[in-house]
């Protein structure tokens, strides 16, 4: 049976592949992002995500089988904030009576092993708070304190937390919703390519997240396990945070973190 399966960052890296994956297997593909998808809106915006809302319910027709959000950003600053959190967890929620809709319904979301890395605590508190206007004022001044670097954790971090809050609260699991994320070391795709291509860059990554087993990861990696976490065989997996980050995670917190 052809699924309905909703898939935002669609248009390049982890977003394409798994789209492309998908689309081989035989599901229909409900692509988002600003250009080249199927449905094209800024994530960034309250507005932008009402409009991805509406337009993935226009083509699935009330009943979403799976939804896996994939966009996000990698520059330092307030629109981190806006899309790697408030661009998926409002996406999520808005989309919840339709994916409730469907026989097997499944969600998806790109974390990050900086997830588990130095963040700003009032960043976390106001995404987790539901409050954008203070995480991005909060956002703001951790730049002006040169600290910018603790954004991309802290937003991560937080999606992090709202998934394993929300997939036991009221109409998620008892829903039949799985609602899972994905936490990828070092993935090739064009939001990285400004970093590795840098020499001096890429061995600061390489020290920051080591990958002992096959390196730095293609996008197909990742969405493969996103694919899986979206299937209708994951009958019984929820609230979980995968790593697929060669081996990064364990290096850093070490066998007893688990």
């Amino acid at each position: 049976m052809t699924r309905h399966v909703a898939v935002t960052g669609a248009a390049s890296g982890i977003g394409r592949a798994l789209a492309a994956q998908l689309t081989a297997r035989g599901d229909t593909v409900i692509g988002v992002d600003l250009a080249g998808a199927e449905v094209c809106a800024d994530l960034s915006t309250p507005e932008g995500r009402r409009e991805a809302a509406d337009g993935i319910r226009e083509r699935c027709g009330g009943v979403l089988d799976a939804l896996v959000t994939c966009a996000g950003v990698a520059k330092p600053g307030r629109l981190m904030v806006s899309v790697n959190y408030f661009g998926t967890t409002e996406l999520v929620t808005a989309l919840r009576p339709e994916l409730a809709a469907a026989e097997q319904p499944r969600v998806g979301a790109v974390g990050s092993i900086s997830g588990t890395q130095p963040n700003d605590p009032r960043t976390v508190a106001a995404c987790l708070a539901g409050d954008e206007a203070a995480a991005l004022a909060r956002a703001d001044e951790v730049v002006a304190l040169d600290e910018a670097q603790k954004l991309y954790p802290s937003t991560k971090a937080a999606l992090a937390q709202w998934v394993r809050r929300t997939c036991v609260a009221p109409g998620w699991a008892d829903a039949g919703i799985a609602l899972n994320a994905v936490a990828p070391g070092v993935v090739l795709t064009p939001m990285s390519a400004a970093l590795v291509d840098d020499e001096r860059m890429l061995e600061v990554i390489r020290q920051a997240v080591p990958m002992p087993l096959n390196g730095h990861a293609a996008p197909e990696a990742v969405a493969h396990a996103l694919g899986w976490l979206i299937a209708p065989e994951n009958t019984h997996m929820t609230g979980q945070v995968v790593y697929v980050d060669g081996g990064a995670e364990v290096t850093l917190r070490g066998p007893e973190d688990f």
